[in-house]
């Protein structure tokens, strides 16, 4: 039987793409308090069923996964701090591109499609013409519209939004946004691997060791989690737990408590972590209210690991930024590698800064590790010396040493040279993960 809290969520997820719900409509509805229809609405939210728009309200919007370079109307609403004139039921539709109106109307018109946005001024026969053509209106400088265009927009459901920002800002502010969510689609999360509840073979806490004896023969699997019986995790049970025990040992008394868990927006790379630094094959994921929602394995994680690092980049952080001008040093060289420093890579008094050097003290140690070993890493402590300031647009050179490496970890010393003289210092411990 399925708690109020899944019940609300099964509601939204049954509603209509652009229907407006609130805390007080659901709890009417389901004849069930505002504080649980408050705490579901905002699950619901992190799922991405559903946005709330400041002076809009909450709608039901089409959840998006791979679809990470577009936008809904309504998230370029909040983008662009803007407001809504007209066509509030187009919300959650799906922006394909957007025209800056920086030329005539009729050159204008030839690029302006269905599922654009176009973005102009207070030119209202142009208003009128987008919609007419399939396309959402952002009207900068602060401008409105006239009645029968808004009018228009509502018949249609094509938003009609009024900014503040110039034509340039906004553009940029919906660029910057959409590059965003491209970085964050080479983030791997757990949820993108995991075996999901209806293929996970788990024990409960009122079976006996006969049961993980079945389980055992049926998939050849050794490790299983333990739930109670509303679906909450209590423990896992392997081989080792139930050597030398009767069948009909109750699995409660075997298992191993308290395992660890993880989240399904856990980073992989986190859980990666975990599953190594702890020696975990197998990792239970739950969601917020601690109920089993599927499995992660160690094999898996690590494949996933390796395919993600042959994707194609698509964004630029800060820290590709600063990896992307550390090459290995010419031929004959002392040093291993050099980076010339740019502006983007100095704090306010025009030095290298804090994050730029323990970057560079990363990207040499790890690139040390691999020549010896094969395969990823997860930094797990890093410490750091400035020794002497380094200025604006130098050429840095790197020296690094292997201290020690093993099966499972690795230490590795790093100097930062400027014109032959020692500059920074850095000491880097790694978790090795094997393949």
């Amino acid at each position: 039987m399925s708690t109020k809290h899944e019940q609300i969520l099964q509601h939204i997820y049954h509603l209509g793409v652009g229907e407006k719900i609130s805390v007080r409509s659901i709890a009417k509805t389901l004849n069930l308090s505002e504080g649980t229809a408050y705490r579901a609405i905002k699950e619901a939210e992190n799922q991405g069923l559903v946005t709330t728009i400041e002076r809009v309200g909450t709608i039901r919007v089409e959840k998006k996964k791979e679809n990470f370079e577009h936008l809904t109307f309504a998230e370029v609403v909040n983008i662009v701090d803007g407001h809504v004139l007209g066509g509030r039921e187009g919300l959650h539709k799906t922006l394909q591109r957007f025209v800056i109106g920086a030329m005539k109307m009729e050159a204008m018109m030839r690029y302006v499609e269905p599922g654009n946005l176009l973005i102009v001024g207070n030119r209202y026969q142009v208003h009128q013409i987008a919609l007419e053509a399939g396309a959402a209106v952002l009207i900068t400088g602060g401008f409105d519209t006239n009645e029968e265009t808004i009018a228009y927009a509502n018949e249609l459901s094509l938003p009609i939004i009024s900014t503040s920002y110039d034509t340039f800002t906004v553009a940029s502010l919906i660029n910057r946004a959409i590059y965003d969510q491209l970085i964050k689609k080479e983030i791997v999360l757990v949820e993108d691997i995991l075996i999901p509840l209806q293929d996970t073979h788990f024990l409960t806490t009122d079976h006996m060791v006969e049961r993980w004896h079945q389980l055992n023969t049926d998939t050849s699997h050794s490790r299983f989690p333990v739930v109670n019986n509303h679906m909450k995790v209590q423990g896992m049970v392997a081989a080792k737990d139930i050597l030398s025990m009767k069948e009909s040992t109750p699995v409660e008394k075997v298992m191993t408590p308290e395992p660890i868990t993880v989240h399904a927006h856990t980073s992989l790379a986190s859980a990666a972590h975990v599953m190594v630094w702890e020696g975990i094959e197998l990792l239970p994921v739950i969601d917020d209210e601690s109920r089993l929602i599927g499995v992660i394995s160690r094999q898996d994680v690590l494949k996933a690991l390796q395919v993600a690092h042959r994707q194609p980049h698509v964004g630029d952080t800060i820290d590709d930024v600063v990896t992307g001008h550390v090459e290995e040093a010419p031929g004959g060289s002392v040093y291993d590698y050099v980076c010339h420093l740019t502006p983007q890579m100095t704090n306010p008094i025009g030095m290298i800064s804090y994050g730029v050097l323990s970057t560079l003290v990363t990207e040499v140690g790890s690139r040390l590790l691999r020549r010896h070993r094969k395969g990823d890493l997860v930094v797990e402590n890093l410490s750091l010396y400035f020794l002497k300031p380094v200025q604006i647009e130098s050429k840095i050179e790197m020296k690094g040493k292997i201290l020690e490496v093993s099966r499972k970890s690795g230490k590795v010393d790093v100097e930062l040279y400027f014109e032959d003289e020692l500059v920074g210092k850095g000491l880097m411990m790694a978790q090795l993960l094997e393949r």
